[in-house]
């Protein structure tokens, strides 16, 4: 768990450094104080979703208004092959800089599948620069969720890292 935590904070802290927009830490917690409670309000009913397909779980986000922004994948541990955990983010890679300067936390949904993520991701990511639009919503769409883990979600200058 704790390894794909850190590869999700490197691979985030690496997009980041591709956009040199600014943004200031007030727009920062104006965007962490209006996407969380929605995600929070997902928490305790996360384990509904499992064994059924992402598209119920995309359509939740949709309906709670929260748009995915970027993605990621990864496997289950540093000793797989396989990929198996799509890593959802819901702003702009430039939200990242005042997350970083301050320590704040950065909001992510975790999910791990039952089934191996097919290979054609990698190529999809590649060819959208892993920017979250129909093409992955239909790609990901009749896969069965196994979990779902809610990072970063404690407020945003909490100390509490605590994953849900």
């Amino acid at each position: 768990m704790k390894t794909i935590i850190l590869k999700t904070i490197l691979i985030i802290n690496l997009l980041f450094l591709y956009n040199c927009k600014a943004q200031t830490t007030s727009d920062y917690i104006s965007f962490y104080n209006g996407v969380v409670p929605k995600l929070n309000t997902l928490v305790s009913n996360k384990t509904q979703f499992y064994g059924q397909n992402f598209s119920n779980f995309y359509n939740e986000l949709l309906n709670k208004q929260v748009g995915i922004v970027m993605l990621n994948y990864d496997t289950k541990t540093d000793l797989d092959t396989e990929l198996y955990v799509l890593t959802l983010t819901f702003s702009e890679t430039n939200m990242l800089t005042t997350a970083t300067e301050n320590s704040f936390q950065y909001p992510i949904v975790s999910v791990t599948f039952e089934n191996e993520i097919p290979s054609q991701i990698k190529t999809l990511v590649t060819q959208y620069q892993a920017k979250w639009n129909p093409t992955f919503a239909q790609f990901f769409a009749n896969m069965k969720i196994e979990k779902i883990k809610f990072i970063g979600i404690n407020g945003y200058n909490s100390s509490d890292r605590t994953v849900k």
